[in-house]
């Protein structure tokens, strides 16, 4: 339970946890932009 306290509560681990939130919602806008332009062109 110390453990995740510790990682709970260091600002390192919340802006590492934080940029992977981004990296992967800008993939899956990607992903969805991409299907989507792909489907479309197949009109």
């Amino acid at each position: 339970m110390n453990f995740l306290n510790m990682l709970a509560n260091d600002s390192v681990v919340m802006f590492a946890f934080g940029g992977m939130v981004i990296m992967l919602g800008i993939c899956a806008f990607y992903v969805y932009y991409f299907l989507k332009n792909i489907n479309e062109d197949k009109k």
